[in-house]
């Protein structure tokens, strides 16, 4: 199962919460308490955070935290990274001479492909728009916008 691991979906909800106040500047217990969280599992993910320049840290009596640029430009894939390290559905999707069968592999290369499609998607999301609730909560709303039609990702893996 492919999945993002708790302290990244953490730090999610945390810059959602800076989102919504995005002139403020939030202390860590602040944030927790918007977030729902505990405070040292806030402090956690606030540090790598800050390392990756999504966030900002401010020292003294009235220090604390803000978005370190628009929410609108902070995508899942930053902080995805920031909390993780580069996006790698498997070893060989970022990395060269790691396995020992790198020569004669027949799947590497698709599944460096099925990595760009998850990061080019995670690319495509921002921090503000995780904060609008999902089309389906709307849905049978009489102000709900239609629904996109579905889409489809076409691949053509190697060798076809």
């Amino acid at each position: 199962m492919l999945r993002v691991t708790k302290l990244t979906d953490y730090a999610t909800v945390v810059l959602t919460a800076l989102a919504a106040q995005p002139d403020a500047v939030l202390s860590a217990p602040e944030l927790a308490e918007l977030a729902g969280l505990e405070a040292p599992t806030v402090a956690k993910v606030l540090k790598p955070l800050a390392q990756a320049g999504l966030v900002e840290g401010f020292r003294g009596a009235n220090g604390g935290y803000r978005l370190a640029r628009a929410a609108e430009t902070i995508t899942l894939v930053e902080i995805v990274e920031a909390m993780e390290g580069p996006l790698a559905m498997t070893e060989c999707s970022i990395h060269t001479s790691q396995c020992g069968i790198e020569d004669t592999c027949g799947v590497r290369a698709n599944w460096r492909r099925i990595n760009d499609v998850v990061a080019d998607a995670l690319r495509s999301v921002s921090l503000a728009q995780m904060r609008s609730p999902p089309v389906s909560s709307q849905i049978g709303s009489p102000t709900a916008p239609p629904l996109a039609p579905s889409r489809r990702i076409d691949m053509r893996l190697a060798g076809n």
